[in-house]
Order: structure tokens, then C-alpha cells, then sequence
């Protein structure tokens, strides 16, 4: 059976709401008003200044109570609420739907602000989400959503603009808007439960460790969990202890592209006037922030970036511990497949003494499942087993997931572009083992790019290409220009994209029936160089970290 068109209803958001309310209903038939004034509803509230949106999502079961609630007394105490009221221009979008229920209103109520919240030119005002678990009627979702949302491009295009358009951002791809799986929910919830109680027992330096390989959701659990213990932290809060204990919060990620994103989210949901501090990259928080004047949370992204040895911009020897000095509470999420270089290095023995403390005190978490690769159980196996066991299987016959093997460079990148380009794929890009000389900041002495050369291509690597001001925040993959550039693990660790276009240079060579590295053939000396660990000795480490830069690689196409 077709499901029925949603219904939309749009009015002014000011002190005359109630008589507009009334009078313009009216237009509607007597079916379509019962669903808007008497059953389960969405509303978006907005206005616009200069070019900015500012928004806020909710949902109801009585649209006209809550609106009064809105305009009378969160007023008085919230100024989101008192700004939107004040301004001339406010609107209220208010949205019915006769397969409304309660679980189902919070799941479009959490894909609005997650589509809303990925465009350039918004603000968010919410201050909580709500995905939902399994529920009746959850299977229609994504149906409902779409007609949804068809109809307010209607309404709105610039504000309801193309729905592929805004899926290609990477702070779409990292929102914490994302409908979680149970288990991310889950792990979610036991991580807040005891964050909460840590707090609450005055205890420092405690560290919950968050374990899950390549696509497992990582990011976007961190992504929600930074938002969400955010809004506990503020007054008025359901947890009064991370309310009164909790609100000094950090979001730590030794990446440059990953620190942009994350900063784009906090001013975009208004988490924060200083994004540029509490978002930060580990040694500038260990240099700014005292152990005597410890903060209460801090999380930390892509945890296995962090460095396990002194630089000359870190005068220290170990992240994490120097920040658990810091810190009350400390969340990490780690994989240890994405160790890329050797001052990241951590022994086997050292990891699993971290998973052995945290699992001790119940602080330890593992997500297992795969997310990002879109592929049937044979393509996943056939990926895990290339890289772990480094054995090349037949490729799987797979409807959902193009895998496809190229002897010829320069097809597979057009095939790429066309892709980009022409089918709505823009988050693709080719990207390369880093088995071509590269020097960031600096010319050849040619006075040319940095190029990865093969016998059919010639293009540049990574962030070289002059790049628009309107793209500079914007994360590599996403900036227009990249499509004309090959990204390396430094700038693709951590994203999602569409397509990846992989070339594997010299440095994983196919021998006697396996997969073998050549470390000699490696342009990366952070892989490449020896590493010297506690007993002084200087250990050689390029096989571990060469195989691990293949996996960032081959995991990065969803």
C-alpha cells in the first residue's frame, strides 16, 4: 500500500500565532486539521539573517501547547527561544503524518536536525537528541522522511535544498544526529552512566576505552557522545551531577581534517563561543591546560594518533598519560590496525595491559560491527582477509558493494571522476600508499608539485592545489580541487567516502601466493624509520605499519 503524502503547515512564529494558527488552518481539509491540531507532530522553527538560518527542531503530541510553552515561558529563560520570537521574520513549519506515533516523530525530529545541522549556512538550537531503537511502523522511516522532505523543498528550496547534496558533506558523514544502532546506543549509555558516576566519586584520571576497527561507527559515536554530555553539562539539565561536575569539556584529535570538521560542529550547534579551544589537537591542550587545574571530561578521537614519544613541538613522552594528568574523566576510542607511524607506536603488550585495566573497572567497550563498507558478509571477509592474513580470495559477486580491480591507473581514475562527477558520488577521491616522495609546505626543486607518477598518471598529492576561499574549512575530501589530487592516509584517516579509488604503489608487492611489504620502496619515513622503545633498543616496525596503512586505505569506500 502507497503511503499518504505528509502534511505541511506553515505559520507565523510571533505573539499573533494563535489567530494565524486558526485562521489559516481552515484552509486545510477537516482530515488534515485533526492530524495537525490533535495528533503526534514535527515543527521547525526559523528565521533567517543575512544568509544565516537559525533553527530550532521538536515534536509534540499538542502542537498548540507547545508553542505557548515556547513563546511564554521558555522565552524567559532561554535566549534562543526569546531570539526567534523577537525576530520579524520567524516561521513555523509544522508537519503531520497519519503514521505519527511518539517513537516515530523523534526519529524524523533527529533526521531533520541531522540534515539541517550539515549545511553551510545554519544554526542549530536544540539541545538534545532522541534516535530511537526498533519500533512499530520504523520500517517506513526513510520513505516517510524523504516525502517529508521533498515537500519543504517545495516550500523552501534554500533551506530544503537537494537531498544528495547535503549527504556528501563530511559533517554529514560525522554528525551526532546519526541514527545510532542498538549497540551504539547501548555503549553510549553505559559510557554516560559512568561518567556520571566517576564524577560524582571525585576520582581523576580515569580513562574509558572504546575499542572498534575500521567503519565500526566510532567517529559518529564520539560525535553524539560529545554532543549529548554537552548538554547534560548545562543548567536545568536530567544529570545533575554532570551539570554541577561536568562542565569543563574537551573533544581531542591529533588530525587536521578531523579538527576541522569537529569545529565546524561545535559552532554549528552552538555547543560552545570558544570551538577553537575545546576542540583542540592533543599537545596544544597539554601545553595550555595545568594538572593542577584539572578539566572533567575530555574524549579523544582516532585515540591511536596520539603520540607514545617526545617531538620537538612535544616535550613530553606520552599522550594519553599526559592527559589523563589533566583530566577527571578521559574517553578514548582506539584501533589499533591504524597506527600509521612510529612515534603513534604502542607494543601489543602495552595495548593489552590498557584493555586488561579498563575491563577491570567495567570501562572498557568494544562496537563490532561493520558500518561503513555497504557490502554482503563475502566482500567484508574478502577485504579483512586481504589485509589481515594478506591472501588475495576470489572477488565476491556483491549487488551492493562495486568491488573492481584495476591493472590501469588512469581507468581507474576516470572511472572515479564519472562517478564524482556525473552520478552523484562527489564524496569519492583517489587516494595512494605513500610509496611517492612528498613534502608538505615545500616545492621540488623542479619548483613542481609533489606528484604520484605511474605509468599511465601524473597528478599531485594532497593539499597542494590552490584551493578557493569559500572551500578552506572545508575537510580535503570535500574541497572541489581534490578531485584532481591523490589523498594518503595523513589526509583521509578517519572519513568516509562514497568511492575510493586506491592505487597501491611498490611498497606491497605480491609474492609466492601473498601479500608482502617493502618497506624500501616507502616514501613514508615515519613509517620507515626504526623506533626506539623503553630498553633503548631500535626496533623495526615498517611491516606493522606499512600493513596498517593498506588497511586505512582499502576501509575508507562505503
Amino acid at each position: 500500500m502507497e503511503i499518504e503524502e505528509p502534511i505541511i503547515y506553515e505559520v507565523t512564529y510571533n505573539e499573533n500565532f494563535y489567530k494565524n494558527f486558526q485562521d489559516n488552518l481552515y484552509n486545510l481539509s477537516e482530515k488534515d486539521r485533526k492530524y495537525i491540531e490533535n495528533y503526534p507532530t514535527v515543527y521547525i522553527i526559523y528565521n533567517k539573517m543575512g544568509k544565516i538560518f537559525t533553527i530550532y527542531v521538536g515534536e509534540t503530541i499538542k502542537i498548540k501547547n507547545r508553542t505557548y510553552q515556547h513563546l511564554k515561558q521558555d522565552v524567559k529563560f532561554r535566549e534562543d527561544f526569546k531570539n526567534l520570537a523577537d525576530a520579524k521574520n520567524s516561521m513555523m513549519i509544522i508537519i503531520a503524518h497519519h503514521y505519527f506515533n511518539k517513537s516515530l516523530t523523534l526519529d524524523i525530529e533527529n533526521r531533520l536536525m541531522h540534515y539541517l545541522s550539515s549545511k553551510d549556512n545554519t544554526r542549530l538550537y536544540n539541545r538534545s537528541t532522541n534516535p530511537q531503537d526498533s519500533y512499530y511502523l520504523d520500517w517506513e522511516l526513510e520513505e516517510i522522511f524523504s516525502k517529508i522532505w521533498e515537500k519543504l523543498r517545495v516550500k523552501n528550496s534554500e533551506l530544503f535544498p537537494d537531498k544528495n547534496q547535503i549527504k556528501e558533506s563530511a559533517i554529514f558523514k560525522n554528525s551526532p544526529f546519526h541514527k545510532l544502532t542498538s549497540e551504539q546506543l547501548d555503549i553510549r549509555q553505559e559510557i554516560i552512566i559512568r561518567v556520571t558516576s566517576l564524577l560524582s566519586q571525585n576520582k581523576a584520571g580515569q580513562l574509558l576505552l572504546i575499542d572498534g576497527e575500521a567503519g565500526s561507527g566510532k567517529t559518529v559515536l564520539m560525535s553524539s557522545l560529545f554532543y549529548e554530555l554537552s548538554k547534560l553539562s548545562q543548567e536545568n539539565s536530567e544529570n545533575p551531577v554532570i551539570a554541577k561536575l561536568g562542565k569543563k569539556q574537551y573533544l581531542l584529535v591529533n588530525h587536521d581534517e578531523q579538527l576541522k570538521v569537529y569545529r565546524q560542529l561545535v559552532q554549528k550547534l552552538k555547543l560552545s563561543k570558544t570551538y577553537n579551544e575545546i576542540v583542540a589537537k592533543p599537545t596544544h591542550f597539554i601545553k595550555t591546560i595545568s594538572p593542577k587545574e584539572k578539566v572533567d571530561i575530555v574524549i579523544i578521537d582516532e585515540a591511536h594518533l596520539l603520540w607514545t614519544q617526545g617531538k620537538q613541538v612535544y616535550q613530553g613522552k606520552n599522550h594519553l598519560k599526559d592527559i589523563l594528568e589533566r583530566a577527571k574523566v578521559v574517553v578514548a576510542v582506539f584501533d589499533k590496525k591504524q597506527v600509521l607511524s612510529r612515534e603513534q607506536y604502542i607494543s601489543n603488550e602495552e595495548y593489552l595491559n590498557l584493555v586488561h585495566t579498563t575491563n577491570l573497572e567495567n570501562n572498557y567497550f568494544h562496537l563490532e560491527n561493520q558500518l561503513r563498507i555497504n557490502a554482503n558478509h563475502q566482500t567484508i571477509n574478502w577485504i579483512r582477509t586481504l589485509i589481515d592474513k594478506q591472501n588475495i580470495l576470489p572477488i565476491p559477486h556483491d549487488e551492493q558493494y562495486d568491488l573492481k580491480v584495476f591493472d590501469n591507473s588512469l581507468v581507474m581514475y576516470e572511472a572515479l571522476r564519472k562517478k564524482a562527477l556525473d552520478e552523484g558520488k562527489g564524496l569519492s577521491r583517489l587516494i595512494a600508499t605513500f610509496d611517492w616522495p612528498y613534502t608538505k609546505g615545500k616545492k621540488t626543486t623542479e619548483g613542481d608539485y609533489w606528484r604520484v607518477k605511474t605509468k599511465e598518471l601524473n597528478l599531485p598529492w594532497n593539499l597542494q592545489l590552490p584551493v578557493e576561499r569559500t572551500e578552506k574549512n572545508k575537510a580535503w575530501a570535500e574541497q572541489k580541487q581534490t578531485i584532481n589530487e591523490v589523498g594518503s592516509t595523513f589526509t583521509i584517516q578517519g572519513f568516509d567516502l562514497n568511492i575510493a579509488g586506491v592505487i597501491i604503489g611498490p611498497s606491497v608487492k605480491y609474492r609466492n601466493g601473498k601479500i608482502v611489504f617493502d618497506s624500501s620502496e616507502s616514501k613514508n619515513i615515519k613509517a620507515t624509520q626504526r623506533r626506539k622503545v623503553e630498553n633503548g633498543k631500535m626496533l623495526d616496525i615498517s611491516n606493522y605499519l606499512l600493513k596498517n596503512e593498506l588497511n586505512v586505505l582499502l576501509t575508507r569506500g562505503g
